[in-house]
């Protein structure tokens, strides 16, 4: 029966470890706190949560965990001289808080009626004092040394009552995970310390209190063993009507039981069913050096062994219990939560951590650092977001250095100044103009934007090249810059905007004087997308520049 009993909790640990295995990770509906949660803290230790919290101390203060009180049931089994019976329950209760994430201390009180039935004759108990009070005698030696055979066997039996209390420290054996942070179940150790009371009793009389007449029943092998049980069992009450062997004055008891201060080992599984109740299943085993809780102390003496010998008795708790959490304002009892939380994930996606403000090399001093430079710029020269040199007219001398800002293309190459050399036409002698500025200058074209966008393309600076060729070539010309559309603000200032733009290209780019252009916008009988140039009247004036009609609407530039 032993073997069954321990191939069966071998089984149900197995399927919740299965399971506690399937709900690994599992963080719906946590009460885990951050550690910056100060409603979690408990006085004491405010102040090394404010230190931490200040950035003076690296470690965050303990939080306030929840208690947890658990009920249990199951199986209680005694080893020792007599074969135990599978099936004697047991149940009990605790109380068990954590003082840290690995160990955490339980107060444990047991009660169990464990019962034992050997099925196998014993006629050696002439030293068990119970049997030879009820009458059975058994064989004994004389002082002559002469072995004499009683013929009147018997069947050990008992039935004890236990209850311990103790005091055990438990020991979490897979909270610290390093690639999950959460984990459905928790595999603990435990050892510990109590107090066991007992009181054994044997069955040695009938209903008629006769003593048992078991000579008709064969003493059982491994093999008839359930059949010999059957037997008994039907010879049997089930009254347990005889105090067993105890030690008497030599050992304290209280209320009449006697009383040893014990040890415990074992080991656990907790399967989490929310973050207020789990189920656990645990086998707890226990030292007593004790050897008359199944109420049978000496070993047979036979012919061929004279000799007296005990083994002292242990016990064993096999149960399956329900266990709560309780407290407000507190996290989970820590043994349920990773201490490496924190860590990882202020790693991951740093909140409290203090970082130093990033510094990164520019050995130029140009503003752009050296793993995006692509040139080291001499000092005061203003560069692009490469951290090359600028070079507003492209003649190849950086604007830190060029006298001329802006050169023509056609006056270029420059000296190393940035001055160019702008040829003088037909072998120097200046053209002498005839007729109108109309005239002189021709059909003037039409410069297209995209709509909605105010910026120059590459087609229409080729074109604003030539128009720019064609003034300087007639220096008493002047051009009228016309934009159209006014039915709402917005058309004004894209109107305004884009006159603007032609305007500033020709003098910043072709380096055309800005008083030889006539600022007009916002006219009506055009293309909204277009502005017109044409050639200046003779005697026609106008602005050169007009401020914006509605700053707060410009576009791009």
């Amino acid at each position: 029966m032993a073997i069954k009993k321990y191939s069966f909790l071998t089984g149900v640990l197995c399927l919740l470890a299965s399971y506690g295995f399937a709900q690994t990770g599992t963080t719906t509906g946590t009460t885990t706190s951050t550690v910056s949660d100060s409603s979690v803290i408990p006085s004491r230790r405010m102040p090394q949560h404010t230190e931490f919290m200040n950035g003076t101390y690296n470690y965050p203060a303990r939080p306030r965990n929840q208690w947890e009180v658990g009920i249990k049931g199951g199986l209680a089994t005694i080893s020792g001289d007599v074969r135990s019976r599978f099936g004697a329950f047991g149940f009990g209760a605790h109380v068990r808080k954590a003082f840290g994430y690995i160990f955490s201390a339980r107060l444990n009180y047991m009660y169990g009626t464990p019962k034992g039935q050997n099925w196998q004759k014993s006629t050696n108990y002439s030293l068990n004092r119970a049997l030879a009070g009820a009458g059975y005698v058994g064989d004994r030696r004389l002082p002559s040394g002469q072995f004499i055979g009683s013929n009147q066997p018997v069947f050990y039996n008992y039935r004890t009552m236990l209850q311990d209390l103790s005091l055990e420290g438990l020991f979490t054996l897979n909270n610290i995970r390093f690639h999950k942070s959460k984990t459905g179940y928790a595999v603990y150790a435990l050892v510990g310390v109590g107090g066991l009371m007992y009181n054994t009793d044997i069955n040695a009389f009938d209903a008629n209190l006769q003593r048992y007449n078991y000579s008709s029943i064969p003493s059982g092998t491994w093999k008839n063993r359930k059949q010999t049980r059957d037997a008994i069992r039907e010879l049997q009450d089930d009254t347990y009507e005889t105090h067993a062997e105890d030690y008497g004055p030599n050992r304290p008891t209280i209320g009449g039981n006697s009383y040893k201060t014990v040890g415990h080992f074992g080991l656990g599984i907790a399967l989490k069913l929310n973050n207020r109740i789990n189920l656990a299943l645990e086998d707890r085993f226990t030292f007593t050096n004790d050897d008359l809780l199944d109420g049978q102390r000496w070993a047979e003496q036979t012919p061929g062994n004279p000799v007296t010998t005990q083994n002292f008795d242990t016990y064993n708790y096999a149960t399956l219990g329900l266990n709560f959490n309780l407290g407000a304002k507190s996290t989970e009892p820590l043994w349920w939560q990773n201490p490496l939380d924190y860590a990882y994930s202020e790693i991951r996606n740093p909140r409290l951590m203090k970082l130093p403000k990033p510094t990164l090399p520019d050995s130029d001093g140009d503003g752009v650092t050296d793993q995006f430079d692509q040139e080291q710029t001499p000092a005061g020269c203003p560069v692009d977001s490469h951290g090359v040199s600028r070079d507003t007219d492209g003649d190849g001398v950086p604007d830190c250095k060029d006298k001329e800002l802006v050169t023509p293309t056609y006056c270029q190459p420059v000296d190393a100044d940035g001055v160019g050399k702008c040829p003088c036409p037909e072998g120097c002698a200046p053209a002498v103009a005839t007729g109108t500025c109309t005239t002189l200058l021709g059909a003037l074209p039409s410069i297209t934007f995209a709509a909605g966008n105010n910026t120059v393309s590459n087609d229409a600076r080729s074109l604003m090249s030539s128009v720019a060729a064609r003034l300087r070539n007639n220096p008493g010309c002047r051009i009228v810059v016309v934009g159209y559309c006014q039915s709402s603000k917005a058309e004004q200032q894209r109107s305004w905007d884009r006159v603007n733009a032609v305007i500033n290209y020709m003098v910043e780019k072709e380096g055309i004087a800005a008083d030889r252009f006539i600022f007009q916008y916002g006219q009506e009988g055009g293309d909204c997308n277009t502005v017109d140039l044409r050639a200046a009247n003779e005697g026609e004036e106008g602005p050169t520049t007009v401020p914006a009609p509605h700053p707060s609407l410009r576009g791009n530039r």
